[in-house]
C-alpha cells in the first residue's frame, strides 16, 4: 500500500512539479486547491487538470473567502498587479495565504491518516514572499506535531519543500523529466478566463525567464500573442 500524502495545487508550474515529485516517491497523492477569491481563477481549471494527468487519487477544492479580508492585489481588484520588479513584499502578497493552506491541508492529513504534506515554496525565486522561506516551512512543521492528535499520540508529521532551494529553471527541468505538462499550468496572477497569461507580471516574468534558462521552449499561452 502506498502511503498518502496530501499535496497543495494551486496549478501553477511548482505546484505541478511537487505533485509529480511526491507521485514519483512512491506517495498516493491527494490534492488540494483553494478557491480563496483570487482573481486568477483560472488556476483552479489547471489544477484539474494537472491532477488528472499526474494520477492524483482525488483533488478537492476548499473555497475561502479571503477576499472579504483584502490587503492584496490577488483578491482585492481596487489593487493592481504590478507589472515591474518592486521593492520587498509585493502587494501580491496574500496574507498569511500559506498558513491557512498549510492548515487546511493539515487537518485533511489527520482525516486520511496521512503523515507527509508537501507545499511549493520556493527560497531562491519567491519574490519576496514570508511565507515561502525555510524558517517558516520548519515552524510550520513543529506547530502540526504540537497542535494535532496524531502529532500527539506520536506520529510524527513532516511537511516538504522538494523545491526550496531550487531555482526556476531546476524546477522546470525537474518536471519535464518527470513528465509534467506545463502547458496545462497556469501562474499568471492576472490570467484570463482562458488561462492565458498577461506576459508582464511578476510571476509570468519569472516563468518565462526560468523557461530561457532552462533551454525549454515554454509552453505558456500569453493573451497579447493570441497563442
Amino acid at each position: 500500500m502506498k502511503r498518502p500524502a496530501v499535496v497543495l495545487l494551486s496549478g501553477g508550474l511548482d505546484s505541478a512539479t511537487v505533485l509529480a515529485i511526491a507521485r514519483e516517491a512512491g506517495y498516493a497523492c491527494h490534492a488540494l486547491s483553494l478557491d480563496y477569491g483570487q482573481r486568477h481563477t483560472a488556476e483552479l481549471a489547471a489544477a484539474a487538470r494537472v491532477a488528472r494527468h499526474l494520477g492524483a487519487v482525488e483533488h478537492r477544492v476548499i473555497r475561502l473567502g479571503l477576499g472579504e479580508i483584502g490587503g492584496s492585489a490577488l483578491t482585492d481588484a481596487s489593487i493592481a498587479v504590478p507589472e515591474s520588479p518592486t521593492e520587498g513584499i509585493p502587494v501580491t502578497y496574500v496574507p498569511a495565504r500559506n498558513t491557512v493552506m498549510l492548515s487546511l491541508a493539515l487537518a485533511w492529513s489527520e482525516v486520511l491518516g496521512a503523515r507527509d504534506l508537501f507545499i511549493g515554496v520556493n527560497a531562491v525565486d519567491y519574490s519576496g514572499y514570508p511565507d515561502c522561506r525555510p524558517e517558516f516551512i520548519e515552524a510550520f512543521e513543529r506547530m502540526a506535531n504540537l497542535a494535532t492528535r496524531a502529532g500527539v499520540e506520536g506520529a510524527h508529521l513532516s511537511v516538504h519543500a522538494p523545491l526550496q532551494h531550487l531555482s526556476k529553471a531546476q524546477i522546470i527541468r525537474r518536471g519535464v523529466e518527470l513528465g509534467v505538462d506545463y502547458g496545462e499550468t497556469v501562474s499568471c496572477y492576472q490570467a484570463d478566463a482562458d488561462g492565458r497569461a498577461c506576459g508582464r507580471c511578476d510571476s509570468c516574468r519569472l516563468r518565462r525567464d526560468g523557461f530561457h534558462a532552462a533551454g525549454i521552449a515554454d509552453p505558456t499561452r500569453y493573451a497579447a500573442t493570441g497563442d
